[in-house]
């Protein structure tokens, strides 16, 4: 249920299921937006095991103004490179400069952590006349192609909340670089969900366990299931004092859909062999 019993957190490795903590699931609620194409593994399992599968955004993500923004005295045309690692980043980047009536000169280098994410520049630009370096997926992946170009002016869009790891890479390298807080990420609104019971939530950024708390500060978990994936979310899950029932990816489940399904194999395989006896 959304809200049940606090716990403390039990350390578990990644493979294996607290035997414990192995009830019926017929619901599951998933802390992000509802997949608006109708094509979802989501959907699959629902239909699959004859569950509730519910979306809903635990996160907002919220707009810098510029008066804001000129507080940070960054100049955008001062850089010769942006650096994004979202959509979100794109969307308020673009904005930003339209609100400032800046035109990205032809020249401006794009370092994107992603196909999609370069793919999603041309809502803003003609991509095939622009300079676009991409990543495959991984932040990694990106700082080794930022490895190639040092000799570059830097910027990295980013929300108030965000990861380490480019940051870290870049100044440790010694690289020409500025940060510009352009989104911010706060806890959204569920306080219509304080009646609403779920058997497991799934949760996917330490964001997430923020704004479970920020809603409802007297959370008690009881028997619902925490479903977290990365090891950033599992940690945050477990610094809060809930205990970790699900963790993704898993070697048998990389993905979280992949793990849940695993979970409701075990629990109703342990309902079976209650039954029998």
């Amino acid at each position: 249920s959304i809200i049940c019993n606090k716990t403390r957190g039990i350390r578990m490795s990644d493979s294996k299921i607290n035997s414990d903590r192995l009830f019926p699931v017929n619901s599951i609620l998933v802390s992000q937006p509802e997949p608006q194409n109708g094509k979802s593994p989501y959907f699959d399992l629902a239909e699959k095991y004859d569950i509730t599968v519910d979306f809903r955004p635990f996160i907002e993500v919220k707009p810098v103004n510029v008066k804001d923004f000129r507080k940070q005295k960054v100049e955008i045309l001062d850089h010769t490179a942006i650096i994004f690692t979202s959509r979100n980043a794109v969307d308020h980047f673009f904005n930003i400069c339209s609100e400032l009536r800046i035109e990205m000169p032809a020249d401006m280098k794009y370092f994107c952590i992603s196909e999609q994410t370069a793919n999603y520049l041309q809502k803003y630009i003609v991509i095939r006349k622009r300079k676009i370096f991409t990543g495959f997926r991984t932040a990694q992946d990106l700082i080794e192609i930022l490895k190639k170009h040092k000799d570059e002016k830097y910027l990295f869009p980013c929300s108030s909340i965000r990861k380490n790891d480019i940051p870290d890479f870049l100044k440790g390298g010694g690289y020409q670089y500025n940060e510009a807080v352009m989104y911010e990420t706060v806890a959204a609104d569920l306080s219509d969900l304080e009646d609403v019971y779920y058997d497991i939530i799934a949760f996917f950024s330490p964001s997430g366990i923020n704004s479970l708390f920020v809603n409802f500060p007297d959370f008690k978990q009881n028997k619902t299931r925490i479903a977290a994936f990365g090891p950033t979310t599992a940690g945050a899950v477990r610094d809060a004092g809930l205990v970790l029932d699900i963790q993704a990816p898993m070697p048998n489940a990389p993905s979280m859909t992949g793990a849940l399904e695993v979970y409701i194999k075990e629990a109703n395989k342990k309902l079976q062999q209650e039954v029998k006896k």
